[in-house]
């Protein structure tokens, strides 16, 4: 696995956790980065649910997706971006109340490609697990 940056850690967690968009959204923030590793957070909130009352399964595939590339980021180089090309998702338990913690694990990765697992806990008990892949991409020259 590529050099891990622990000097990049702090400063890339602030800058995701002030994201907007779909993880602002989501209300998902990233509360711990070792080599590796990642653990984020998301309160399940009342918007984020269906009709039934339990979290659209979209939304933890959404987080799996998120947390699929910001695991890699203290391992690459300045400049270089995660691109998600494909995962896949078991959703194991319903969601309607509580936290989700999403643990995010590198089990493979070299200069062009990682490969992430994620499982996620609501409750005490594994509600998703996921597996995916990203891209390694280099800066765009100038």
């Amino acid at each position: 696995m590529p050099e891990f940056h622990a000097e990049m850690v702090e400063a890339f967690m602030a800058s995701s956790n002030r994201m907007t968009g779909l993880p602002e959204f989501l209300g998902l923030r990233i509360v711990a980065m070792e080599p590796g590793g990642l653990t984020a957070e998301m309160d399940v909130d009342p918007k984020l649910l269906t009709g039934f009352g339990n979290m659209h399964g979209g939304v933890l595939s959404a987080a799996c997706d998120h947390v699929l590339g910001c695991v890699c980021y203290p391992h690459m180089e300045k400049g270089q971006w995660a691109a998600t090309t494909e995962f896949k998702i078991n959703l194991l338990a319903p969601v309607s109340r509580g936290t989700v913690t999403a643990h995010a694990e590198i089990i493979s990765m070299s200069k062009q490609t990682a490969v992430v697992r994620i499982e996620m806990e609501n409750e005490g008990r594994l509600c998703c697990s996921a597996q995916g892949t990203v891209l390694i991409q280099n800066p765009r020259p100038a």
